[in-house]
């Protein structure tokens, strides 16, 4: 186990700055997910960690050592990325055996690493198949394992689940956490995905044009968005957000309330449902055109009004000023 600590780090590609100054102490065995859009700079600092990119300033550390300057193979981390890499002419054994047979570790030592990351990802009766004969689910198994065997200080999740059907990314996702659980592995995992962020983390990242937004215990973030883009960006769906005198109010879906015309904080027009089962999505336009989603029951009947009004308690009511930043 290792922390990983960032001090003020930047990227910058010739004259354009692509990370603005990065702080973040990754405690020993803790699991952070760092999320945010496509182009936000989450795996471009993951690849700095990892060594795949040079730091333009500021400081990466690995166990209290300072790594800008150490090559990928001597920081002692592990990656796993979204296409698996794996070499297809050679066995799931083969695979998961390759960086200890390139370390020159002992054949016995090998197998029983191999054997032992097997059975933890029930891949030991896969050991003799190629990567063509694996599921989806499975090739991500054997690249966890490849990574497992080399016994690092820390892993480095590359949008791993990417590839994989809504299905199996729920099914893995419960699994990476319970193996990074029983590793008590050091870990950072960059997603576009705020669902894998929130049910994964320990703490995340919430990264906005190259830099870190918020950082927080999942419902720490979800309860208490620093800004308006954290706030429209975590939590399915995001916030209501609504123009607000010099401001912006926010307000949670399962927060809005349906009441009688006239008696709410808004009157607003109905645009549509999205039954789900378990919920039912009221998608409500207001007068300025603003539209509200209000989370009801799964089998909550839909108003018969084209028109309805919405209210909130006063608890339930996010104040952001004008730049976005929560008062």
């Amino acid at each position: 186990m290792a922390e990983i600590t960032l001090t003020d780090v930047r990227k910058a590609y010739g004259k354009t700055d692509v990370i603005h100054g990065i702080d973040l102490a990754v405690a020993s065995g803790e699991l952070i997910v760092i999320v945010g859009p496509s182009g936000c700079g989450k795996s471009t600092l993951l690849r700095m960690v990892a060594g795949l990119e040079t730091v333009t300033g500021g400081e990466i550390a690995i166990a209290g050592r300072v790594v800008n300057e150490l090559e990928p193979r001597d920081r002692n981390i592990a990656m796993v990325f979204q296409n698996y890499a794996l070499y297809p002419h050679m066995s799931v054994f083969e695979n998961m055996a390759y960086g200890l047979k390139i370390a020159r570790t002992p054949k016995a030592e090998i197998e029983a690493r191999v054997g032992e990351a097997a059975a933890m990802l029930e891949l030991a009766h896969l050991l003799k198949r190629k990567p063509r004969e694996l599921s989806g689910g499975q090739r991500q198994r054997v690249a966890m394992g490849r990574a497992i065997v080399r016994q690092p200080a820390a892993f480095l999740f590359d949008e791993p689940l990417s590839n994989l059907d809504a299905r199996l990314r729920v099914q893995m996702r419960v699994e990476i956490r319970e193996l990074q659980r029983r590793l008590a592995t050091t870990a950072l995992y960059v997603t576009h995905d705020q669902v894998e962020a929130m049910t994964m983390a320990d703490r995340m990242v919430v990264m906005n044009g190259g830099r870190a937004e918020q950082v927080g215990a999942p419902l720490e973030v979800y309860d208490r968005p620093a800004t308006t883009f954290v706030a429209g960006f975590i939590g399915s769906p995001p916030m209501n957000l609504m123009p607000n005198g010099d401001g912006t109010l926010g307000v949670r879906a399962e927060h809005v309330a349906l009441v009688a015309e006239g008696q709410g904080h808004r009157d607003a027009e109905i645009a549509t449902a999205e039954p789900l089962g378990a919920e039912t999505l009221l998608h409500l336009r207001l007068s300025d055109d603003t539209l509200v989603i209000a989370r009801q029951p799964g089998h909550a009947a839909v108003p018969d009004a084209s028109r309805v009004a919405i209210s909130w308690a006063d608890t339930a009511v996010h104040h952001f000023g004008k730049d976005g930043v929560r008062l």
